[in-house]
């Protein structure tokens, strides 16, 4: 098929239920398809995902992606599986599996079954993996998280410098697809030379979040109860609290506990389990907040969150940026705050020693960036696209009144005269020195390296002590974000002038300098703006509210986590378009057929009954005939439970592991089937350990396995336990 015969928007609509591209989405997978190898730089929420997800799905064969986050991953695989009803659609290939496993992944993709294979890459320097995967039809490899590549990359990764050379084993003609949300020109030509990709079409997009809100406060010793009276005054939204230390985390998640905020720890010293539970806990809605080291995040992709707070500033504007992009990715609101004092800096300055000097160079440099965005006056949205190299109307600029400088704007003065003697200076003294240097030069301070240069014996030397070394400064960055002067980054930082700066001084003109931040508290009650959404002002929000408790139910009857079963942004449109069928919520945001067919019956038929209930007169051209849904795999389990076939077998058969398994049964004995598997219990379990079992779900509070593996102190598994409370289900409650 000629990618002209290909319906990009009826396939876009079909499989992930969106009516449009966003931003450069459709271009790049318009490249892939023409099997061009293609480079994608876009930021995190951007829709990189999405970008090799469709051209894998209308492709024949199988895609791989690699990535280095099992997490992810898995989060991505759930997310493709819930838009299909083939399960083995998309699969994992990473050292989490077991034999069997591996072999039903192997026989799905041989079988034409499986366009996503998600691998790590360690996996690929697999003999086995590479052999098998040679003989298959690879349609293309995509490289996601590309950033890994480069040692410049913030997370670089040895084990992805192999790619290039495993790649040729499986077959040299193989288009590539290298993905990062990373945009210093630095790393991107190391993925690029390192992939072996220099005929590569490069596609970078806007790193502008118009729908986050960037605010700075200043840390004080009441740091926690400003805290806490934000995060209720945002009570039911979903948050990250990011901290340096983890003490810190432990301290600051019980504090939030004590105060009646849902919230758990996370950071790398916590055993796998319970970070793996701590994360499901914020992925289901049982916590409102997680408290977290930089350990969190990595591999989330939940689109609701609604805040991220620095309690501790990053030690990079790129750290920042990714941070604050977890927030706000389904384009709703997005509160970014970050907590700021000097010692903070102080203490990030203390870590960095005893490293090489390059890397203290590199270190320092990007640390005085993330200085400079703390105290500025100027538009942080601003700040931050000038420092990803981008370039943005802060007056007419998609989301410029969404940041606490813009909103609390601080005087403003005259500073043409200041602009051209920093100018002259940085001219005289040849271009050699950094911002630290030129203003000890300005202010007449001298230090070892203004001596060795012979600075000190100018007669520009101290021509402006007239003002302190703090507005020489402000004045260097405001003057650095409007063009006139730039940072070399090869030289960790050397201020040069450019033509822009070079007209400035032939011929003058104003230049009102914003007056640098005096950190007062910000107003508690500062609004939070939501993204411009036509649809937000006609939505039913009370049908919302009802609908959002809807899908926690049904997506912890089904044990995935609410956003897998319907987005936000699907939810609301559900809220504005009364869809009372299937083949009507079909035509709702978000929603493809697999979807609507998979989780939306109770939905549509609740939304059926509150029409009618409440006289809601719906959209006239949204009526359409409705079809009643098809549950087969359902029917194929109860049919197998009746026959007493062993369980592995079933689940092998529709090509689930066991997890997966138990889930489905979970699913059909929550919603009130009998599924007798006695049989199977009496073969893992003896009598008295049934009875036990059996006695602890009779008088137990609730059925959460955590609490009675806690109870039992590891006597019996999460699986023993999961089934167990199946059969307890099947005969007390059904």
């Amino acid at each position: 098929m000629s990618l002209k015969e290909i319906d990009l928007q009826g396939a876009l609509k079909k499989y992930f239920g969106f009516s449009q591209f966003r931003g450069l989405q459709e271009k790049v997978i318009k490249s892939i398809l023409n099997k061009e190898n293609t480079f994608v730089i876009m930021p995190t929420g951007g829709g990189k995902s999405l970008c090799y997800q469709l051209p894998a799905l209308i492709f024949d064969g199988t895609a791989i992606v690699v990535s280095p986050l099992i997490a992810l991953m898995k989060n991505q695989v759930d997310a493709i599986r819930s838009i299909s009803s083939e399960e083995g659609i998309a699969h994992v290939l990473n050292s989490s599996l077991n034999k069997s496993e591996v072999k039903r992944v192997k026989d799905d993709i041989e079988n034409g079954v499986t366009k996503l294979l998600y691998v790590a890459p360690e996996s690929l320097t697999k003999e086995e993996y590479v052999d098998f995967l040679k003989d298959q039809k690879i349609s293309f490899l995509a490289v996601d998280e590309a950033h890994c590549i480069s040692e410049w990359g913030h997370d670089f990764r040895p084990e992805y410098r192999n790619l290039r050379s495993i790649i040729k084993r499986i077959g040299d003609d193989i288009p590539i697809v290298g993905l990062t949300a990373t945009a210093t020109p630095k790393v991107q030509e190391d993925i690029l030379k390192n992939l072996s990709m220099s005929d590569a079409t490069t596609y970078k997009a806007s790193f502008n979040r118009p729908n986050l809100y960037y605010e700075i406060r200043p840390k004080t010793k009441n740091v926690d109860a400003d805290i806490i009276r934000f995060v209720k005054q945002n009570s039911g939204k979903s948050g990250i609290i990011y901290c340096l230390s983890r003490k810190r985390v432990e301290e600051l998640a019980q504090t939030l506990e004590v105060n009646g905020v849902k919230a758990v720890p996370y950071h790398a010293g916590l055993d796998a389990k319970t970070r793996a539970r701590h994360q499901d806990m914020f992925l289901m809605e049982d916590t409102d907040v997680v408290v977290a080291t930089i350990a969190f995040g990595m591999g989330i992709d939940k689109p609701d969150v609604r805040f991220v707070i620095h309690h501790d500033i990053p030690k990079s504007i790129e750290s920042y940026y990714q941070e604050t992009g977890r927030a706000g990715r389904d384009g709703g609101e997005g509160h970014c705050l970050a907590y700021y004092s000097y010692k903070d800096i102080e203490k990030l300055e203390k870590f960095m020693s005893g490293k090489p000097v390059a890397e203290q160079e590199i270190g320092h440099a990007l640390l005085q960036e993330v200085v400079a965005f703390a105290e500025t006056s100027i538009s942080r949205r601003k700040f931050i696209l000038h420092y990803f190299g981008e370039e943005f109307d802060s007056v007419n600029g998609d989301g410029a009144d969404m940041d606490d400088n813009v909103r609390n704007p601080k005087k403003k003065h005259e500073a043409k005269d200041e602009v051209l003697l920093l100018l002259g200076v940085v001219k005289e003294t040849g271009e050699i020195y950094k911002s630290k240097d030129l203003v000890s030069t300005i202010i007449g301070k001298s230090n070892a390296l203004i001596i060795s240069h012979k600075t000190h014996g100018q007669s520009f030397f101290g021509s402006g002590k007239h003002k302190d070394g703090t507005y020489w400064m402000a004045l260097i960055r405001q003057v650095l974000v409007s063009g006139l002067l730039k940072k070399d980054i090869e030289t960790y930082g050397v201020i040069r002038i450019t033509p822009k700066g070079k007209d400035f001084i032939k011929k003058p003109e104003s230049f009102m300098m914003t007056e640098d931040h005096v950190f007062n508290a910000v107003n508690d009650d500062a609004i939070i703006t939501t993204a411009k959404s036509a649809s937000i002002t006609s939505t039913d929000e009370k049908l919302v509210g009802m609908l959002k408790d809807l899908r926690k139910k049904v997506a912890k009857k089904l044990g995935v986590p609410p956003f897998v079963v319907f987005q936000d942004p699907s939810i609301e449109d559900m809220a504005l378009k009364y869809p009372v069928s299937i083949e009507e919520l079909g035509n709702v945001h978000g929603v493809g057929e697999g979807k609507a067919k998979k989780y939306g019956k109770e939905f549509v038929t609740f939304i059926a009954k509150y029409v009618k209930e409440n006289e809601i007169l719906r959209p006239d051209d949204f009526v359409v005939k409705s079809t009643g849904a098809n549950s087969g795999l359902k029917l194929y389990i109860i049919q197998n439970v009746d026959r007493k076939l062993p369980l592995d077998d079933i689940s092998a058969a529709k090509g689930m592991d066991m997890t997966e398994f138990i889930k489905e049964m979970e699913a059909i004995v929550f919603s009130g089937t009998k599924l007798d598997i006695t049989y199977w219990i009496d073969d893992i379990l003896d009598e008295d350990q049934q009875e036990e079992i059996h006695e602890y779900f009779l008088e137990a509070e609730d059925d959460k396995i955590d609490k009675a593996i806690e109870e039992f102190d590891g006597d019996y598994d999460d699986e023993e336990l999961r089934l167990y409370r199946i059969k307890f289900i099947s005969d007390v409650a059904n």
